[in-house]
């Protein structure tokens, strides 16, 4: 497993599992398959609905070996709100603190500056490692790096071959911050792109790793979602190989703005593609 360096000094798997839409004995279960595998990165959130469920999954396991991410609810992020819902998800997934949290939403109604302050707070509390934020664009993530006194490490956004956002991992990039990607497989749209077949088939690799793999050898961390053990296999076999300079071009270059998650919460568009 290849590590991500974030701002704050830890170190995040590059690949781990996504649960949303996981809940009850199929998550706990997913969770205990895929740490079996290797697996030691789990992403949820509060809006999942599923931290019990995963804390049962991860019981017996040693802690420190573990990352878990977790998000607040755009609505809960006042100060108040954030500090009440961290403590809360502690409870509800057992344990000491958070490796990651993240901000699930923007939300223009409440200060960015309240927020990330109570983020800050938190971190240098212990109760989490690292923060971030997740669904931010240019604007809201400069908004939100200037607003803390402490590293933004990660911004986590939908990206997959159909979406490629250049222009925001570059923006990343300059500042240090973790790009992580959610739907990294186009809620299957990318591995039935007919060029991601074709170079899976050249690589003798499934279509769906190649679309992982083009997300790592971008430096973006990844959270596909799976449950079979074949799938969770297949997910974490991509770092023993690699895609050439010219075939990540020619998938680079299917980045025809396939945003698939865009929700308008109140009726604020939250992206202008």
């Amino acid at each position: 497993m290849e590590h991500a360096k974030l701002l704050s000094g830890y170190r995040m798997p590059m690949l781990g599992l996504g649960t949303w839409m996981l809940s009850g004995k199929e998550c706990t279960e997913t969770v205990k398959r895929a740490l079996s595998l290797g697996y030691t990165h789990i992403d949820t959130a509060d809006y999942y609905r599923n931290h019990a469920d995963i804390a049962a999954g991860i019981a017996g396991h040693d802690r420190s070996e573990l990352f878990i991410t977790s998000k607040v609810w755009m609505t809960d992020i006042s100060a108040d709100g954030i500090d009440k819902a961290c403590r809360r998800f502690l409870s509800e997934l057992s344990t000491d603190y958070l490796d990651l949290l993240l901000i699930h939403w923007p939300n223009d109604d409440i200060p960015i500056a309240e927020s990330m302050g109570a983020m800050e707070r938190l971190e240098r509390e212990g109760l989490v490692r690292s923060i971030g934020v997740s669904n931010f664009d240019e604007g809201r993530l400069s908004e939100a790096i200037s607003a803390c006194g402490l590293p933004v490490c990660v911004d986590q956004v939908e990206f997959h071959p159909r979406l490629y956002q250049k222009d925001l991992l570059g923006f990343c990039s300059e500042r240090h911050v973790q790009v992580t990607a959610y739907s990294p497989l186009g809620r299957g749209e990318a591995a039935s792109e007919p060029l991601v077949k074709d170079i899976a088939r050249s690589l003798g690799k499934t279509p769906g790793q190649v679309a992982l793999r083009w997300l790592v050898q971008h430096g973006v961390c990844a959270i596909p979602k799976a449950t079979g053990e074949e799938h969770l296999r297949e997910n974490i076999d991509v770092f023993s190989w690699k895609i050439s300079d010219e075939d990540m071009k020619r998938i680079d270059a299917l980045g025809a703005g396939r945003r698939i998650i865009d929700p308008a919460f109140g009726g604020k568009p939250f992206f202008d593609d």
